[in-house]
């Protein structure tokens, strides 16, 4: 395979940690490349998380080498040619380079092999083909570099044999068209997705779940679910998550605003549904507790709605009551945003940044007294503790939180005489 390209020394390949890695894979006579995203990632100018190994050593081999240069190894999928090296902290996942021999759904029986471009024909998408040497060698089999220049996503190889491997990259299609694609998507790519989307039910909710997540996040979202919808595709996933409308607003406020993408929140954006709805979609993604628990809240539009006259009006006071009664700063937020997305006129950014901001208040928003106060100033045990306390607490949220420790106390004191008060009258009565 020849050099296709080279790419300029990126901090997190000459990082000593990356070094000392190579440096022991070459010490045995392994030959190594970083494969996948962070070659692709690097090439774009774009942030790289995961930094990916191949190399044509077995596992074995690469474990005793790595172990015999002072670097811990953990056997990750060693049955599969995968382990992870840690290095000063720093994680390396280092596979073996393999070839299928059979594939069924995500699975597959591979065998191991030292040819770099039959490890190649494995991955994907032509962008995820590529790999690079430490000095900067970049090796393309598939033409990734032209479609990454082209924002064209395209499998490597017949798009519908891809799929029918593993139905799961019908759905890494559509996310990086998403995050890396310009233009009409490839023509053979959708036809393939069109005809095998029937099969997307069999995948597991979490899988499912992590790409549809992930596409969320990219700035075009609503652009390719929309398309998603178009090409029958979302009616095999999530029938209720149809309002692209309210979900490319939310993006523009979230983009003009300059709020970080919550796929939990744009989720809910994009559900056309009520609450049982919402617990339909949570449960086909298994969603987590907090998940769940934070979806169905944004769903509930009278909640959402109540606080949008809020924010053109400025009533910082009846913001903070309502953020009150949420007791959640981050699902505050939520349903702002949510709100602003519902919302179908021209908006206030800057009342709507202002109303952002009262979140930032409830640490401060806690009633300063508590039961065990109320009896030391002579409350008697028992319901009366509770009644008192929901008393003061509702005149302490009248007075905008203001009242200290002390004026809740005079204020309790007062409502224990006016009840002594009270008690008296009705004795000599």
């Amino acid at each position: 395979m020849t050099v296709a390209a080279r790419l300029s020394p990126q901090p997190w390949m000459t990082a000593p940690e990356s070094l000392a890695v190579f440096d022991a894979l070459a010490s045995g006579g392994a030959d190594a490349r970083f494969v996948g995203g962070c070659v692709r990632d690097a090439w774009l100018g774009r942030p790289v998380k995961d930094i990916d190994i191949a190399t044509h050593a077995p596992p074995e081999r690469v474990m005793e080498l790595l172990e015999g240069a002072g670097i811990r190894v953990i056997p990750t999928g060693i049955a599969h040619g995968t382990v992870t090296a840690l290095c000063g902290g720093k994680p390396y996942e280092i596979t073996t380079l393999r070839r299928d021999v059979e594939t069924f759904g995500r699975h597959a029986r591979v065998e191991f092999t030292d040819d770099w471009i039959e490890d190649a024909a494995r991955r994907d998408l032509t962008m995820n083909a590529l790999s690079c040497t430490p000095d900067g060698s970049m090796f393309d089999p598939f033409g990734g570099l032209a479609d990454l220049a082209a924002g064209r996503v395209r499998f490597v190889g017949e798009a519908r044999r891809r799929i029918e491997e593993d139905v799961l990259r019908l759905l890494r299609f559509f996310r990086f068209h998403a995050h890396y694609g310009r233009g009409e998507p490839d023509a053979e790519a959708m036809a393939a997705c069109r005809e095998l989307a029937p099969r997307l039910p069999t995948l597991s909710g979490e899988r499912v779940r992590g790409e549809l997540f992930r596409l969320l996040t990219a700035p075009c979202a609503a652009a390719v679910w929309r398309l998603m919808m178009g090409q029958g595709i979302m009616v095999h996933l999530l029938p209720e998550a149809m309002d692209t409308d309210r979900l490319e607003r939310l993006i523009a406020v979230e983009r003009d605003l300059v709020v970080t993408p919550d796929p939990t929140r744009r989720l809910a954006a994009v559900l056309d549904s009520d609450r049982p709805g919402a617990v339909r979609a949570a449960e086909a993604l298994r969603l987590s507790n907090h998940e769940r628990d934070r979806l169905l809240a944004m769903v509930e539009p009278p909640v959402a709605l109540a606080l949008a006259p809020l924010v053109p009006a400025g009533d910082r006071k009846a913001l903070r009551q309502a953020l009150y009664r949420l007791g959640d700063a981050e699902l505050f937020g939520d349903l702002l945003l949510v709100a602003a997305a519902i919302h179908d006129g021209p908006l206030d950014l800057t009342a709507l940044r202002r109303a952002l901001a009262v979140a930032d208040e409830l640490p401060g928003l806690k009633l300063p007294i508590a039961g065990r106060d109320l009896l030391e100033i002579g409350i008697p045990r028992g319901p009366a503790v509770g009644g008192t306390l929901r008393r003061v607490e509702a005149w302490w949220i009248a007075e905008d939180f203001r009242p200290d420790r002390d004026a809740c106390l005079e204020m309790a004191r007062g409502l224990l005489d006016r009840e002594i008060e009270d008690q008296a009258s009705g004795r000599s009565a």
